[in-house]
This record gives C-alpha cells, structure tokens and sequence, in this order.
C-alpha cells in the first residue's frame, strides 16, 4: 500500500533522555514514506524535561504537533488524544522509545490492503525480565478467555490504523486496556485485523513504566468497566 498521509501517534511520559533522538529517527522514516505527514507527541503528564524538549522540537518543525494532559492518566488517555489530534488517512502509533525500524513499517504497511489495522507482535523473545514475561502472558490470557480475541500481543508496541475506524468511536480506557477496547470495538463493527510479527529493539534509553503497580490496577478497573459496560 502506498498512503498518501501519514499521521505518526507516540503516547510519552518521562523520555527527555530519547525523545529527541525518537522524534529525529521517525521524521527520517517518514520522509522515506510520504510527503504528506504529522508527528503528534501525546505527553502523558510527564514530570521530567519531556515536556519542554518537545515543545522547542514543535517549534522548529511544524510537522510535529505536541499534545499536553495536565496528569498522568497511565498511557491509555495519552494515547486517545493523540488518535483524537490525527488528520491524517492512516494513523501509525509506536511507543516512545521507537522499538521498531522503518522496514517494520514498510513491510506492516504493505499488509494494510484488504484489512483496516495492522498490529505487531513479537518474532523473538529477548531481554525481557520473568515478572514481564508473566505479566504478559497472564494478561494475553485474560484477554482471550474475557472477550474471544485472537490477538498475540494486545500491547504491543506498533500498531497501523485506517483513520475511519475512529469515526464516532468513544472510548471509555485511560490504561493501556484502550489497546484492547480499539481491537473489541472494530471487531464488532466488522473491520479486519491482520497481525504481522517483528523484532522489536532493545530500550537504549529511559525506562518502561507498564509494570508500575498503579498501571496494572488502572487496567485492571478498566478491564472490570469494560467488560460489564459490554455485558449490558
């Protein structure tokens, strides 16, 4: 598929060590893509320089816009208004680190012809802790025995999306169960998923705030709200 525009979604929270450099690598891939592009940097409520960084990047490119939320709403609210700020036909949201390469993007966006979203899941296992490792696949497991998915990483970090399947979708997630509620609400609306593995990057800076305790029960309750919200 060659898109015509191109909106890149990156939820952010406490990256002032590799935003820069993210927000640098990703202009470069999309170049190489299209001449019709947006950056949209979605600060999660970040205590660090994060915020700062990104505005002086906004001002010299004005392909990068940035989005502010006034607390941290763990991921999931970041990342619903960064969905919410984009223009553009196809929506491609990573995380902030970047952990994908612009030949994980070239080879996903090929697949986007006959389906409306493109997530990655991961061809190789590495560098993960036992406690990341579990978490994963209790929750992976969670998912699929709660709601009938067949998604190998709800959570992963690279996903392709046609812009229509938003078109007067409210979602009810501040966590990141807003991944899962997305695929449940598409599914239901008969728009097709195609998954497609990659090797995801090692983290070269700053840190993963997904296993935080206050970001499991938020998935939690969401997960809880979701579930009922659907059952009535």
């Amino acid at each position: 598929m060659n898109p015509t525009s191109i909106s890149f979604v990156i939820p952010m929270y406490n990256e002032s060590r590799g935003i820069a450099n993210t927000v640098k690598e990703l202009t470069q891939i999309a170049k190489g893509l299209t001449d019709d592009y947006e950056i949209i940097i979605a600060d999660d409520g970040s205590t660090d320089d994060s915020g700062r960084i990104i505005d002086r990047i906004a001002e010299e490119d004005s392909r990068v816009k940035v989005e502010h939320l006034k607390r941290n709403t763990k991921f999931g609210g970041a990342l619903k208004r960064g969905l919410k700020r984009a223009q553009k036909d196809i929506i491609i949201y990573t995380d902030s680190d970047l952990p994908i390469d612009s030949g994980d993007i070239k080879e996903a966006l090929s697949l986007l012809d006959g389906c409306d979203i493109v997530t990655a899941f991961s061809r190789v296992k590495k560098g993960e802790t036992l406690k990341r490792i579990i978490m994963s696949r209790v929750y992976n497991f969670l998912i699929q025995f709660l709601f009938k998915t067949d998604i190998k990483d709800v959570n992963s970090g690279f996903k392709i999306y046609k812009r229509k399947i938003f078109e007067d979708m409210k979602l009810i997630s501040n966590s990141p169960f807003v991944d899962v509620e997305i695929f449940i609400r598409v599914l239901k609306r008969n728009f097709v998923i195609k998954q497609c593995p990659v090797i995801f990057k090692h983290r070269q800076e700053g840190k993963s705030y997904i296993s935080r305790p206050g970001v499991v029960f938020a998935t939690a309750m969401d997960m809880l709200r979701f579930r009922c919200q659907k059952s009535l």
